[in-house]
Formats: C-alpha cells, sequence, structure tokens
C-alpha cells in the first residue's frame, strides 16, 4: 500500500489494504494489459489460466454434465418424455432464478417438439417450493413428469406426495441438502451431500446454471439416440442470456463457469434474439446494452416484481413468450410493479432499521416486524446486511403469528446450512438455502430462539468474518485517471460480481467543490484535484451516514483521499467517468 494512504484517517474507521495489483496515481500511464493481469492475479486467478480468464468462453470451463449425480438419469427421463410427448410441467420459484431456470427448459423444450407446461406458485398464498397438493392436481390434469426448478431440494412431504400419485419429479435446484433426499425420480445439485469432489466443485452454481447443465446433458441424450437425424439441433448457447440474468440476479459468485456464463450470456443477450428480455430491456430505459450491473439493478428486480407483489407467472410468461405485443405488456406491467414494490421497501426498511437498534450484540441481526409485506423482505435483508455489516434475517409476521422470514450473510459465514440446522432441529418449519442466502419459516414465539441459535453457531464465524474488514484498493490514481479509458481498461477484468469484486481505487488529493443530496438520500459531490482535474462522484444512500455527513459538511480548505468503483456516466451527450464512493480519508 502506498505511503499516503498510510497516514490517511478513514471516515469509516476502516483500514484500506492495498490488494496487489493496478496503476499508481503518481504515475497516470499505465499498460492495460499489465492493470488486467494484476487484477485477475488480486482475485485469485491461476497465472497460467489468466487468459482462460481474462476471456471466459463456455468451452473452456464447462465440465461433463454426467459428473453430477443423477444428471444422466434427468436426462433420460426427460429425453422419454420428449420422445413419447408426455405432458410435463416445468415448476419453478418465484424468483429470477427460478424464472429464468423455467423459462430456459421451456424454450428448450420447445425447440425438442415438446410444449411444456409451466406452473409458478403464489408467494403468499402457497409459499416457496412445490407443495403435495400442487403435485398431485398436476397430475390430476395430465401431467406425467414434472421438472422443479431452483426449488425441491428439501420438499420431502410434496415429492412423497407426487410419487405416491404416480407421477416422476426431477428436482434441479442449488440450495443446500440435507443427508437424507427427498423421493424424486432424479435430483440434480452440485451442492448433494453425497456430490463427488468434481460436481461439489461447482457448488457456487445458481439454479439457472444448473438447469443449463441439464439441456445439455439432455441435447446428448437425445443426439445418441438419432433424434436430430431428421431435425435440426436447437442452439443451446443462445439461451445463455437467460443464464446470465438469473446467476447474476441470483448473487451467484462471478468465478469459474459462472464467469463464462455471464461473459458470454450478456453476448447474447445484446442481440435481443428473446422478445420479453427486449421488451424487459426497453421498459428499463436501457439505451446500450445491458452490463452485468443492469442483470442485478434494472432487469433482475423487474422480473422478481412480479413474484414479490404481482402475479407470480409474470417473469417466465415474459421469457417464454413470442407475441411482441404480450411481451410489450408484460414489460410495462413488471415496471410499474418495481415501482409499487419500491415504496413498500422503503417503508419496511425503515422499520427495520428501527428496530436493528436494539440488536448490536447479535452476530446475525433477526428482526421480525408484523404486517411487512413477505415480498420485499429479502431485499430490505439485504439492505441490512449492507449496513450492518454481517448477517441480517428479516421476518414478515402475518396475523397468524406466522413468520416469513429472508436472510443474505456476508463472505465467509454459510447462512444456507446454519438455517438448515435450525430446520432440522425444531425451531423452523421451513428452512434453507445457500451460504449467502436462506429462506425460512418460523412461529412468532421462537423468534428469539432462533436469534439465540444463529448466535451461538455463527457467532465465530461472524467474528472472522468482520474483524478483518478492510477496504481493499486495486489503484491509486490522480483524478485525471479516471476517465473513460481508464474504466474500458479494467472492464476487460470483468464480469464482476460477487466473488469477483469490481475494481476499486483511491484517488486524490482533492478539495469538495460541491456536496448536495439527490434521489434518495444519496449525496452527489464535485471534487478537484491537485492535478487540476475535476471529478464527479455519489455516495448512494448515504446522506445520514457519517460518510454521507463528513461530505456534506467539508469546507472548501479540507483535502482528501476518496475510495471507490470508477463507472461511465452515459445519460449526458457524452459519456463520462464518475465515481461511486464508499469511503473517505482526511488528509488535513
Amino acid at each position: 500500500m502506498t505511503p499516503i494512504l498510510n497516514v490517511a484517517r478513514s471516515i469509516l474507521g476502516q483500514p484500506w489494504h492495498w490488494r496487489g495489483g493496478g496503476a499508481d496515481g503518481r504515475d497516470p500511464g499505465f499498460q492495460p494489459d499489465d492493470l488486467i493481469t494484476q487484477l485477475l492475479l488480486a482475485r485469485g486467478c491461476p497465472r497460467d489460466a489468466i487468459d482462460q480468464y481474462r476471456s471466459p468462453t463456455i468451452r473452456s470451463f464447462m465440465p461433463d454434465p454426467a459428473i453430477f449425480q443423477d444428471m444422466d438419469r434427468a436426462a433420460e427421463r426427460i429425453a422419454d418424455a420428449v420422445k413419447a410427448g408426455e405432458t410435463v410441467t416445468i415448476f419453478g420459484d418465484y424468483d429470477v432464478d427460478g424464472a429464468t431456470s423455467a423459462a430456459l427448459l421451456i424454450r428448450l423444450l420447445r425447440e425438442l417438439g415438446l410444449s411444456a407446461r409451466s406452473y409458478i406458485p403464489d408467494r403468499l398464498m402457497e409459499g416457496y417450493g412445490p407443495s403435495g397438493e400442487a403435485l398431485v392436481r398436476l397430475a390430476s390434469e395430465g401431467s406425467t413428469l414434472v421438472v422443479t426448478v431452483d426449488c425441491g431440494a428439501q420438499a420431502f412431504e410434496a415429492l412423497e406426495m407426487a410419487h405416491t400419485a404416480g407421477l416422476d419429479v426431477v428436482v434441479v435446484d442449488h440450495h443446500k441438502c440435507a443427508a437424507t433426499l427427498p423421493s424424486a425420480y432424479a435430483l440434480v445439485n452440485p451442492n448433494r451431500l453425497d456430490e463427488s469432489n468434481e460436481g461439489a466443485a461447482h457448488g457456487h452454481l445458481a439454479a439457472v446454471g444448473v438447469a443449463f447443465l441439464l439441456g445439455a446433458a439432455l441435447i446428448r441424450t437425445l443426439r445418441q439416440r438419432g433424434w436430430f437425424n431428421s431435425r435440426p439441433e436447437p442452439r443451446l448457447i443462445d439461451l445463455l442470456d437467460l443464464v446470465a440474468l438469473g446467476t447474476v440476479a441470483d448473487v451467484a459468485q462471478l468465478r469459474g463457469l459462472n464467469r463464462a456464463f455471464v461473459a458470454q450470456g450478456l453476448k447474447v443477450m445484446a442481440q435481443r434474439r428473446n422478445i420479453g428480455l427486449s421488451a424487459l430491456i426497453e421498459a428499463s430505459r436501457l439505451n446500450r446494452a445491458p452490463l452485468c450491473h443492469d442483470l442485478g439493478f434494472a432487469l433482475g428486480p423487474r422480473i422478481n416484481a412480479g413474484g414479490r407483489v404481482g402475479k407470480s407467472d409474470l417473469g417466465v410468461r415474459l421469457l417464454t413468450t413470442e407475441d411482441p405485443g404480450e411481451a410489450r405488456e408484460i414489460a410495462e406491467e413488471l415496471d410499474r410493479l418495481n415501482e409499487e414494490r419500491r415504496a413498500i421497501e422503503g417503508q419496511v426498511q425503515a422499520d427495520a432499521e428501527a428496530l436493528s437498534a436494539a440488536q448490536h450484540n447479535r452476530a446475525v441481526a433477526v428482526i421480525a416486524g408484523k404486517g411487512w409485506h413477505p415480498g420485499v423482505i429479502g431485499i430490505v435483508a439485504g439492505r441490512m446486511k449492507e449496513k450492518l455489516g454481517r448477517p441480517a434475517i428479516v421476518i414478515a409476521l402475518d396475523s397468524d403469528g406466522i413468520g416469513k422470514g429472508s436472510g443474505r450473510s456476508v463472505t465467509g459465514v454459510d447462512l444456507g446450512a446454519a438455517v438448515l440446522a435450525a430446520k432440522e432441529s425444531g425451531l423452523l418449519t421451513v428452512g434453507g438455502g445457500h451460504s449467502m442466502a436462506a429462506g425460512l419459516t418460523v412461529a412468532a414465539d421462537k423468534v428469539d430462539a432462533l436469534a439465540d441459535f444463529l448466535d451461538e453457531r455463527l457467532a465465530s464465524d461472524v467474528a472472522r468474518a468482520t474483524e478483518g474488514r478492510a477496504l481493499l484498493i486495486d489503484a491509486v490514481l490522480n483524478p485525471g485517471g479516471i476517465n473513460p479509458d481508464f474504466v474500458h481498461a479494467i472492464d476487460e477484468g470483468g464480469p464482476y460480481g460477487t466473488g469477483w469484486p469490481a475494481p476499486r481505487i483511491a484517488a486524490g488529493p482533492m478539495r469538495i467543490i460541491k456536496a448536495d443530496i439527490v434521489g434518495n438520500g444519496h449525496v452527489r459531490v464535485i471534487l478537484s484535484g491537485d492535478d487540476g482535474r475535476s471529478i464527479k462522484a455519489i455516495a448512494f444512500r448515504q446522506s445520514e451516514t457519517p460518510l454521507g455527513q463528513a461530505l456534506l459538511g467539508a469546507g472548501p480548505d479540507r483535502r482528501l483521499w476518496v475510495a471507490g468503483r470508477a463507472k461511465i456516466d452515459d445519460w449526458g451527450a457524452r459519456p463520462a467517468a464518475e465515481l461511486h464512493l464508499e469511503d473517505a480519508a482526511w488528509i488535513n
């Protein structure tokens, strides 16, 4: 780390550490190739895999689908259904991962000549995952095969009822599994406890990634059976736009195969082949090809809005329609529902923040409130996790004393496993998830016991994850170095996201020329450097935090360093670079 950063005093009280790579601001010139190499190495890329990670392709990262337990069995069963023209239903979760997983399989089966149905449960009326009643009803309506996507790994009772009714169920999931598996015809999940080391290495995949691998196994099975001797073989790669959207929106780690899924999926998305996605891009008012962060902050929330505050099947309908008019109508409805969701979320978050003040000594913040809309608790949990710097679970309690909860974790703390353990101990009616996110159902009189259980189980993990908190800096720049060329250069090390963080830079020394509040508590700043150059910066939702108050109250004589992510602001006539602030450090 450079000496200037060692003497700076962070406003947020966390040290700034040099991550190990990047440009030196005291010498504005840099070689982009060298910069990207250093960024990749700093994120754990093996030196002999630099080229593979710099240009991630499906071919270079794709495993043989057969390495996963039950994959070939699942592919054989679906292939039988394709050849026999069976009635197949894809049963998905109501979030983006579930919607994209279901859409991928429906579109693939359509190209194979089979028109599959979809079933997305209502979040409020049916809850998460397959119910026995729903599966039995699908069987009575003629379905002989149901494929669950992004759910089913913990559906013991429901799958037993389906088995009794003579319905074959193939489970495609990525959530934590128990030691005993439900009675599915096949259960494909890299997080099965009996998975091979090769398969378990892909436990970071979202469900849509697992569905893509199943699609590859299905095409291979049908090819071996001669199915394509007289008909064209589907281009599975054309469905990577769905895989990219589901992967990013589900906050899956962008390493290994997921990097290839997102990098190549963005290229497919830019071609606007999916009519529904194209309509959603327009409804999101994006006037360029979507970038990785657009999937998580523009497209994903709109798909989610259907399951959160609207109709649960809107996302799947949008992503599978071939009618431009229908796509436009659904996209506009999702855009409207997303605005409604924002308003609901804001109120729940304000209430949750007020209640969290009494939980400063908890390793995991467990915040419960009556009357909260269960459709926004996952978003609020994510906000609370960021605000508190530790895992957070937000629970919406209904009038019957039943709470629906959603949790978000921090790196190094496996929240899904802890929630599953709480379920097995009898504290929860329903519970499960993966390392970074979890969902649960709990009685109101057991919320405190759940908080105690999580404290005991996760306190040491949370302490380890938080005690070494620091702001990791990739590059130190003069203000003039924050320009579009630099941003485009570092984009070559992407896609960036969970598990593969976007480069964070420190810039300075600078003075604050102007600071004001815009939008929903954002602090907008104009900074001027000693090099005579000025830059725009913004600190999102920071107006009432120590960082925001310091920026707003600083006089023109105080000099500081700032740290954050360099982005392109393309709203003006000419694209310009700006800094999304995360911290600042005074020099005097």
